[in-house]
């Protein structure tokens, strides 16, 4: 079933997972409800933040269930964190996709999460190296990769600290035809490596300048840290990568045209 965004608003956001709701904080959606109060407190589950984090529940949720969005099926299941496993804001960049050609691609995906870019590039063609620090966020993505029968897919899934990847494939001189990130603000490796986007973006940025290719297709830049707008993004990328030739789009991420959930910056 697929997923739908509901309603957002009294720091909270409302949505319907493959036909299961849930609300889960949102700290930035201020404004008032669209719906009836009537109609958030149907959702089968409730989390919350408010002394001990933990979830609530209306109904039983299932252990684990499928969702489809655009047109990848993706499985999920409620986290400690109050996650799911789905970042539907990540689909706002499958409508791209159509207006490059992928088919044998080398495509880099770092900070991958579970794997809802890296399933919708293989579909069109593309080659992907998937990295992510959390060993069970890639095994997750494989699982989800299993179920939309892209097992045998060209996906060589990576469990490292993305720092510490990105110099080995410098050391290795390989390079991609396009790479995608989408950094979190504060993150550990499984070496307890630690990523703080305000120190250690720019450092990431400058080493992933050798790894393109000499004609790249694109690349792709997606942040969820407040301070981090579509202007600082655009100013950061265009500090480090030659741009003059290339189409900018710095924009922030809206799902469903409504609640933002960061920004993003692509060129190609």
């Amino acid at each position: 079933m697929m997923y739908k965004f509901i309603d957002s608003g009294e720091g909270k956001r409302l949505e319907d997972f493959g036909g299961i709701k849930l609300v889960r904080p949102c700290a930035h959606a201020i404004w008032p409800k669209k719906l009836s109060e009537k109609n958030w407190e149907k959702a089968e589950a409730h989390f919350s933040r408010k002394g001990e984090e933990k979830w609530s529940f209306l109904k039983k949720v299932p252990q684990k269930w499928e969702v489809e969005i655009s047109g990848i099926k993706l499985i999920a299941s409620l986290t400690d964190f109050g996650h799911v496993g789905i970042f539907p804001e990540h689909a706002f960049f499958i409508e791209k996709l159509p207006r490059f050609s992928l088919k044998g691609k080398k495509i880099l995906h770092l900070f991958a999460h579970t794997g809802l870019l890296t399933l919708a590039l293989a579909k069109k063609g593309a080659s992907i190296c998937h990295v992510d620090a959390s060993k069970p966020a890639v095994e997750w993505a494989k699982e989800n990769a299993k179920i939309n029968k892209l097992q045998e897919a060209p996906i060589r899934w990576i469990v490292e600290d993305v720092g510490r990847f990105v110099k080995r494939e410098l050391n290795r001189k390989v390079t991609y035809d396009a790479i995608i990130l989408d950094p979190p603000s504060f993150g550990r490796g499984p070496k307890k490596e630690v990523f703080k986007i305000e120190k250690d973006l720019m450092p990431l940025l400058e080493n992933l300048k050798g790894l393109l290719s000499k004609r790249p297709s694109f690349l792709l830049l997606t942040c969820h840290s407040p301070h981090f707008t579509p202007k600082v993004l655009e100013r950061t990328l265009c500090s480090i990568f030659s741009l003059k030739e290339r189409k900018i789009e710095a924009a922030e991420i809206l799902l469903d045209n409504s609640l933002p959930l960061g920004s993003s910056i692509s060129w190609y």
